[in-house]
């Protein structure tokens, strides 16, 4: 078998070639100490993210040297892809390969790389291929006369690695083909920079204190994921479209003040004001924060009926009524064209395809073929559904005010009974369910299990934060006080020093890693300069 190594080229991006194989297969704080907590804020600042920076620098591997490569059958890899060899044994013999991810739901085989017979019967035909690493794959190989099944593998491929199909015949002389997989080059762990930066800022915040890290941690992990986050597949996010003949409508600020504008005039029109007995009387009515609402929680309900009409009982031409997939390949490819069901369609109709999100994430494992936005009308609806839970859980606090028992119990109340609404929803199946979690489509299980999740960290940390005031909020305080201005700024300075600069290697997720928590890192600060200088950019 002729030999190939994974090296680069000058400018540094990974080259893979032919390979021959080497293995087979708890005190109360005082008002001083909580001043001290907040100007121990740059500080912390400052020691965490330098910390986790420096370590994801120091103590993470780098990208393989250079080596001698043959330059026969070059194949560059990009981030998140490996190299495969496939080894035609089969004398006489052209193969078709196949591929699908294994998170791919339902969904049809894609064409990988067509293998010519083998000329020699010592001498193979070796195809080079790319495959990607985000997710386990799914590897048919077919007779291409025909277009029979050989044999079927599965496996999960690590990034930069280098990896031969082998397929030859069972035994000799016999009929049946087997496929094997044989490891030349072993992976490199691209995981490990954002997990030693991650784990060694843990550290620190566990030697300082183990709550700062719980409250307003949002508004930093968005900034930190919008920069790229590394250029890992799992914290990617794609950018807006800027022409005007193709912007978009929708957009997360947009749904943000439809849905804050509903539930503020509701509570405008219909809210009480809350009884001083009940504030200081424990006999209060156990749901009157709940029955004081009934006007409000009407609408809710009749909003959530028009959600549950539409998706389900509204004709969409060419789907099937009550479609909830991603379309595409999807459902063994029966519906390319009804990605979201009722929810695009809604958007296509009204909005025009031109000016709604244009790569969704479905489209990377679905090969979509339509656009679809994730903050679109019909969604919009059950945003205002779960804002209104917040306005709930406010409602609480004022209803039961100094009542930390009552407080408590409601929460945990809360929790369990969303969680069981997303439970029997679910099935706790992933695609199987009644009304799958989809945050694209944000789906009332969506709500109700984020909800969920919401009242549990209500119910541990209302006791840490506002009863026994262990932690001021100190460092993520800061940028949460100022969440337009940080959320825009970063958006609009996006592509400027000291926030992005040249990369020596553009395929490495630790200098990507290291660009975009640096960049993170100067917006808590620049937060933290606002607070001190009580600048607030306020709607």
């Amino acid at each position: 078998m002729e030999r190939a190594l994974t090296g680069r080229s000058s400018s540094r991006r990974r080259r893979a070639k032919e390979c021959g194989s080497v293995a087979v297969t708890e005190e109360r704080s005082s008002p001083q100490e909580a001043a001290g907590g907040m100007g121990a804020g740059p500080a912390l600042v400052a020691l965490l993210l330098a910390g986790s920076v420096l370590s994801a620098t120091l103590l993470a591997p780098g990208r393989r040297a250079e080596q001698d490569v043959d330059e026969k059958r070059p194949v560059e890899l990009k981030m998140d892809q490996a190299l495969l060899l496939i080894h035609n044994e089969l004398s006489g013999t052209s193969l078709t390969v196949y591929w699908k991810s294994e998170s791919c739901y339902q969904c049809t085989f894609q064409p990988l790389a067509n293998v010519s017979h083998s000329g020699k019967p010592a001498k193979p035909s070796v195809t080079a291929v790319s495959v990607s690493t985000q997710h386990g794959s799914i590897l048919q190989v077919n007779y291409t006369q025909g277009e029979t099944a050989a044999c079927r593998l599965e496996y999960k491929f690590g990034e930069f690695g280098n990896y031969s199909l082998l397929i030859q015949h069972a035994s000799p002389g016999a009929s049946e083909v087997a496929c094997g997989l044989v490891v030349n080059e072993n992976p490199v762990d691209s995981n490990l920079p954002v997990s030693i930066a991650f784990l060694v800022g843990l550290a620190l915040i566990i030697a300082i204190s183990f709550l700062r890290f719980l409250l307003r941690l949002a508004l930093i992990l968005m900034v930190f994921v919008n920069y790229g986050g590394g250029k890992y597949w799992y914290f990617k996010h794609s950018s807006w479209n800027v022409s005007w003949d193709m912007v978009r409508i929708p957009g997360v600020l947009q749904r943000l003040g439809v849905t804050y504008f509903v539930v503020a005039v509701l509570e405008l029109i219909f809210s009480k004001p809350v009884p001083d007995s009940c504030t200081l009387e424990r006999s209060c009515l156990s749901l009157q924060d709940i029955t004081s609402s009934w006007p409000q929680w009407l609408v809710i309900m009749i909003l959530e009926s028009i959600w549950l009409a539409l998706t389900f009982f509204l004709p969409v031409p060419g789907c099937p009524t009550g479609y909830l997939g991603p379309g595409g390949i999807g459902d063994l490819g029966k519906y390319p064209r009804c990605t979201g069901g009722a929810a695009g369609y809604i958007d296509r109709l009204l909005l025009g395809d031109n000016h709604l999100y244009q790569h969704p994430s479905s489209t990377v494992l679905y090969h979509t073929e339509v656009a679809y936005d994730p903050e679109g009308i019909l969604g919009t609806i059950n945003s205002i559904v779960m804002a209104f839970l917040g306005v709930q859980a406010g409602k609480i606090l004022l209803y039961y005010k100094d009542q930390t028992k009552a407080i408590l119990m409601r929460f945990a109340a809360w929790c369990c009974v969303l969680g069981l609404i997303s439970i029997a929803l679910t099935k706790l199946s992933a695609n199987e369910g009644f009304i799958p979690i989809n945050k694209n489509l944000w789906s009332i299980s969506y709500v109700t299990t984020l909800s969920c999740f919401a009242f549990f960290i209500l119910l541990v940390l209302y006791p840490v934060v506002d009863v026994r005031r262990l932690w001021t909020g100190a460092p993520f305080l800061y940028p949460g006080m100022n969440s337009i201005l940080v959320y825009v700024g970063h958006e609009v300075f996006e592509n400027y020093f000291p926030f992005r600069w040249k990369l020596e290697d553009d395929q490495s997720h630790k200098e990507h890693l290291i660009q975009n928590m640096a960049a993170t890192a100067v917006w808590v600060l620049i937060a933290y300069v606002l607070y001190k200088k009580k600048i607030f950019w306020k709607i």
